[in-house]
């Protein structure tokens, strides 16, 4: 493994900002006194945090998180070590860490579940929002095949899950338009930064091939890890001709219900578009001799390998 950085490290800037959004107009804004219930405000932005190293070498990077969880995801480990936002400055690529529309730091429209407690909307149609349970993550993110029991050789550092759980967050998801308004934002800002490779994980997997479909000028390469879904090997794969792709899963996927039929899928795509001239990969963690990696890999105990092993990718293929 990569030792820890041990010398200082060196910014040229650093801050935030918010990408898309839109403003509409309610009477649902509030049931507080002190606030007017009538008005306008925006919905739909993405928020962004970057930092750009004083020695910028290489491609920026744009790092989305999946179900249930910010870009937290992509910070420091649940048990302290370096996140991947870090390792990443360290190699040369600005970095931009985006919170999804309506989740953390980019706001959610709650203008029904106020109506809801005006008895302006009936109950019935209040937002479908969820929290993953601790018991269901487990499985979900394959620390064992119950909770809490625990895979042979799990990478995942257990000792530290108090801090996992606390990264989770209520998912909107369901009430989203199609696509994710994260969606187009991943391609502003790609546009914005003059290309970028998009990594994305899990729900947010299939984001930056929606991105592409949209218009692949900004997308230099995609990095989805362990996506919810790849897009269709009988489609149209002209969008995806000219990027570099690199599709990552970890281990124990094949004693995985949920995530052995997405395994299959995406390899059922990767192999139509290299047929038909595209330039993707489809890499299984222990294949390549690196094993016992969760579903939250950039959280392993061994997640610096694996960045490590992705910035070499980036370094060949972009």
């Amino acid at each position: 493994m990569p030792s820890p950085a041990s010398s200082p490290l060196i910014l040229e800037k650093q801050g935030s900002f918010f990408v898309g959004g839109r403003t509409i107009q309610s009477g649902m804004l509030s049931r507080h006194p002190a606030f007017e219930a009538s008005g306008t405000f925006c919905v739909d932005q993405v928020y962004v945090r970057f930092q750009i190293p004083a020695s910028t070498l290489r491609q920026p990077l744009i790092l989305v998180h999946g179900c249930c969880m910010t870009g937290k995801t992509w910070e420091t480990t649940p048990d302290g070590r370096m996140g991947w936002d870090e390792y990443f400055l360290r190699q040369g690529h600005p970095v931009y860490v985006v919170d999804q529309a309506w989740r953390g730091r980019s706001a959610a429209d709650v203008t029904t579940v106020i109506g809801a407690r005006a008895g302006q909307i009936a109950p019935g149609e209040m937002p479908a929002v969820f929290m993953n349970a601790q018991q269901g993550a487990w499985k979900s993110f394959r620390f064992g095949p119950d909770y809490p029991n625990v895979f042979p050789g799990l990478q995942f550092p257990v000792h530290a899950i108090d801090e996992l759980w606390k990264q989770m967050v209520p998912d909107w998801s369901e009430e989203l338009p199609a696509p994710n308004p994260t969606v187009p934002a991943i391609l502003e800002l790609a546009g914005m930064l003059r290309g970028a490779v998009v990594i994305s994980h899990s729900q947010s997997g299939f984001y930056p091939f929606q991105a592409a479909a949209m218009s692949s000028s900004g997308i230099r390469g995609i990095i989805s890890i362990e996506p919810g879904e790849c897009p269709p090997a009988d489609g149209d794969l002209a969008p995806y001709m000219d990027i570099p792709i690199q599709i990552l899963w970890g281990d124990y996927v094949d004693q995985s219900p949920r995530w052995s039929p997405r395994l299959e899928s995406c390899q059922q795509f990767v192999t139509a578009l290299n047929a038909a001239g595209g330039h993707a990969e489809n890499t299984l963690l222990p294949d390549i001799g690196i094993l016992g990696n969760s579903h939250i890999l950039m959280q392993d105990m061994n997640s610096l390998d694996i960045a490590e092993w992705i910035s070499d990718w980036i370094e060949r293929c972009v």
